[in-house]
C-alpha cells in the first residue's frame, strides 16, 4: 500500500503531493514501483495534528481519486474517518476504506461501508490524533488492542459489512509510546486470531528516528526496510509504506523466507 498524501502537513512529505498534478505523478510511479493500493489522505493525523474541515477534505481528495481512478489499474483507498468523505471518495472511484478510528469517530460510516460492499481497514487508535500521544497508557498493551479490534469488527458486522472484506491494524504510532509500537511488531502474530489480513503502517515513523540516534523521516528507510520484514515475518499481509519501490525488494524477499518450505 504504498502512501499519499494531498496534504500540506503530514509528518513526512506533507506538502510534497499537495498539487493534484504532482499527486496523480507520484501515484503513477508508485504504481509502477511495485505498489499494489493506493492510500489517499487528505488530513493529516500525525500527532498533535489538527482536524480539517469536511469542505477541505473532501477539496483535496476527490478530484485526485477522479482522475486516478481512471489511470491506474490498482485498487484506490481512502484514508478518512468521514462517512461522507468516504462516500463521495467510493462514488468517485476508491475501492477500500481505510478508517483510523475503527468505525468509532463517525457512527455512520460502518453504513456507508456496508452499503458500497467495499473493503475497511479497521485500526485501533487510544485517543484522538490531536491527544493521542500525550502520555498513552494500558494496563495490557496487546489484550486492549484485541478488545478494541474485536469491537470494531462487530460493528462493522452489525452494520451489514461482510467479514471478509475486514482488514485490522494494530496503529502503530496512534497512542502508543516507543516500548508499545516495539511490542506491537514482536506480538504482531498475536493479531491472526481474528483471521483477517493485517495491516501494519510503520513507515517512517518516530520509534525508528529513536532507535537510529533522531534519524530525521527521509532518513529512516532501512530502519522501515528492517520493521517491515519483521513485520512480515509476524503476520502482516499489507503493509502501508512511502518508499514503494524498496519495499516491495524488501517484501518480496521477506514473503520468499517465510513461505519456503522445510522439509
Amino acid at each position: 500500500m504504498g502512501v499519499l498524501n494531498v496534504t500540506p502537513d503530514s509528518f513526512s512529505d506533507g506538502g510534497l503531493y499537495f498539487e493534484k498534478s504532482i499527486a496523480i505523478e507520484r501515484a503513477k510511479e508508485m504504481v509502477e514501483d511495485g505498489a499494489d493500493i493506493i492510500d489517499i489522505g487528505g488530513e493529516s493525523t500525525r500527532p498533535g495534528a489538527e482536524p480539517v474541515s469536511l469542505d477541505e477534505e473532501l477539496n483535496r481528495t476527490i478530484p485526485v481519486i477522479e482522475t486516478l481512478s481512471k489511470e491506474i489499474k490498482v485498487p484506490i483507498s481512502i484514508d478518512t474517518y468521514k462517512s461522507i468523505v468516504a462516500e463521495k471518495a467510493i462514488n468517485a472511484g476508491a475501492s477500500i476504506v481505510n478508517d483510523i478510528s475503527g468505525l468509532r469517530f463517525d457512527p455512520e460510516m460502518a453504513e456507508v461501508i456496508a452499503k458500497h460492499k467495499v473493503p475497511v481497514v479497521i485500526m485501533h487508535i487510544k485517543g484522538t490524533p490531536r491527544n493521542m500521544q500525550k502520555e498513552p497508557f494500558y494496563e495490557n498493551l496487546i489484550i486492549e488492542i484485541k478488545n478494541y479490534l474485536e469491537d470494531s469488527i462487530n460493528i462493522a458486522l452489525s452494520a451489514g459489512i461482510e467479514k471478509d472484506k475486514i482488514i485490522i491494524d494494530p496503529g502503530i504510532g496512534f497512542g502508543k509510546t516507543f516500548e508499545h509500537n516495539l511490542e506491537i511488531i514482536h506480538k504482531l502474530s498475536e493479531f491472526t486470531i481474528f483471521g483477517r489480513p493485517i495491516l501494519i503502517g510503520l513507515s517512517r515513523k518516530a520509534f525508528i528516528g529513536k532507535i537510529l540516534n533522531n534519524a530525521l523521516p527521509r532518513e529512516r528507510v532501512e530502519g522501515t526496510a528492517a520493521a517491515v520484514a519483521i513485520s512480515i515475518m509476524n503476520g502482516a499481509n499489507i503493509i502501508r509504506v512511502h518508499d514503494v519501490k524498496q519495499m516491495a525488494m524488501v517484501a518480496k524477499v521477506a514473503d520468499a523466507i517465510k513461505r519456503i518450505k522445510i522439509e
